[in-house]
């Protein structure tokens, strides 16, 4: 059974995560979200769906202004030639549509098939902020409170450093 934000945000509180979530219109890219930086301070992200060849899936989440870089993030994930995964894979896999592909979704892949990165550089901020599986809302967590909230749902995170 695919997860709610209701219900994701519970199970943040059980964990004793402190977060914040804020209401918008709906955003599907980082250009109309950048609209939305003003009240939010803190870290902002964008979430990569990417697939390699032979159908490994990968969640990539990095600093929203940096460039994805896919050759990068293929290489650190041990893998070769990443494209975005399709809508339909994306929906059957972690449950979210595009635009709201974040770390939370995970909670939707139960088996563990979609391991998730995140940039090294997004750890230095107090907060980040992130979809709760709904791209009309945006919610603050601090880093380590992500990694944790990950490696109760079974998705340790592993990390992109520059190279």
């Amino acid at each position: 059974m695919t997860w709610t934000p209701e219900r994701l945000l519970a199970h943040l509180d059980e964990l004793g995560v402190a977060t914040r979530t804020v209401h918008h219109r709906a955003v599907f890219t980082v250009e109309e979200a950048r609209t939305l930086r003003h009240r939010l301070p803190g870290g902002h992200t964008k979430s990569l769906f990417l697939r390699d060849k032979k159908g490994r899936m990968i969640l990539a989440t990095i600093d929203a202004d940096r460039r994805a870089d896919l050759e990068a993030i293929a290489s650190q994930a041990g893998t070769r030639r990443l494209s975005f995964g399709s809508p339909r894979r994306l929906d059957l896999r972690l449950g979210v549509v595009p635009g709201a592909v974040s770390p939370f979704a995970v909670v939707n892949d139960p088996e563990g098939l979609v391991p998730v990165w995140l940039d090294a550089t997004l750890m230095a901020h107090d907060v980040v902020w992130l979809h709760p599986l709904d791209n009309t809302m945006s919610t603050s967590i601090a880093p380590a409170d992500l990694v944790r909230f990950l490696e109760t749902v079974g998705h340790p995170p592993a990390y992109l450093r520059d190279e």
